[in-house]
């Protein structure tokens, strides 16, 4: 059997989440397609795709595969291309995985110019809040804003620093009053980023030193932006990423609560595995966004 053809086939297969749908792109008949996949499991003696009447899941085996296959296949491709030019053209699959927040406010200005400068290279960006595994979901670069990284074997390279200010509408202050205490805070309405390092506390740095307080929160949201939306709506006080709050707070839409009193700062991290850190894609993807905060 054709080993490479045959991976190709189960990318495939999994990408587009059917087998009739992965053997109109091939070119192919659904049986031809499904014999590939068995005679795969066959030479691999493990279940790849567990198939139901309905629908069709990767087994756990199956998850890891699929992600080495991409890994592979990705890297194989890459080489033929920078063989058959010199090695100076970047081209290839890019897939990046991203806070949606920070996706939606920081990438979307700038990714344009990026694909514009490498015209031979696809971009596959997959936003989600949650942290997912990079090395099973094949991605080639995830970023994540957070305050320290748990261990891993992942490659770590900082980017930048977001400052996170907490702040409320001026229609809410003018109901309930401003905090000028961070003991204050106890009478007030907070909303909470539920993904946050410590998401049922704040801890802060201010005048009298650290201070961590316990917060309950009245309303807590696993996405930023809708977190924004709720303090623009007067619903509470919370703490917003610089690159949401500055905006509205340059408007006048939200107002900045105790500021004499700072939660740590997150930075924002490029990971990638190590299979892919001699990547010219993932090198020149990571340069480019880090100059790109700088400038910001």
């Amino acid at each position: 059997m054709d080993l490479l053809a045959h991976m190709r086939v189960f990318r495939r297969v999994v990408e587009r989440a059917s087998f009739s749908k992965a053997a109109e792109d091939l070119r192919q008949s659904t049986a031809a397609i499904s014999k590939q996949v068995r005679q795969l499991e066959e030479r691999l003696g493990s279940l790849l795709i567990i198939r139901t009447t309905r629908r069709m899941s990767l087994s756990e085996t199956g998850r890891a595969y699929f992600a080495e296959c991409c890994r592979l296949l990705d890297e194989l491709d890459a080489l033929e291309r920078s063989t058959a030019t010199g090695g100076g053209e970047v081209a290839g699959r890019l897939r990046v995985n991203a806070p949606l927040s920070f996706g939606l406010k920081v990438l979307s200005p700038v990714l344009a110019q990026f694909m514009a400068r490498y015209p031979q290279l696809t971009v596959e960006l997959t936003l989600d809040d949650h942290l997912l595994d990079v090395v099973a979901e094949g991605f080639d670069v995830s970023l994540r804003i957070r305050a320290t990284l748990v261990n891993s074997t992942l490659i770590a390279r900082r980017l930048g620093e977001v400052e996170q200010i907490i702040c409320a509408a001026p229609s809410y202050l003018a109901a309930r009053g401003t905090p000028l205490c961070v003991e204050d805070l106890r009478q007030h309405d907070l909303l909470a980023y539920r993904l946050a390092d410590h998401p049922g506390s704040w801890h802060l740095d201010g005048p009298e030193g650290a201070i961590s307080i316990e917060l309950p929160a009245r309303f807590s949201v696993d996405n930023s932006l809708m977190l924004s939306d709720m303090l623009l709506a007067g619903v509470g006080i919370g703490a917003l990423p610089s690159f949401v709050a500055r905006p509205a707070l340059e408007r006048g839409e939200l107002t900045q609560v105790l500021p004499e009193h700072k939660l740590a700062r997150r930075s924002i991290f490029a990971l990638y595995p190590s299979s892919r850190h001699l990547q010219q894609k993932v090198r020149v993807f990571v340069d480019f966004l880090a100059a790109a905060l700088r400038e910001a």
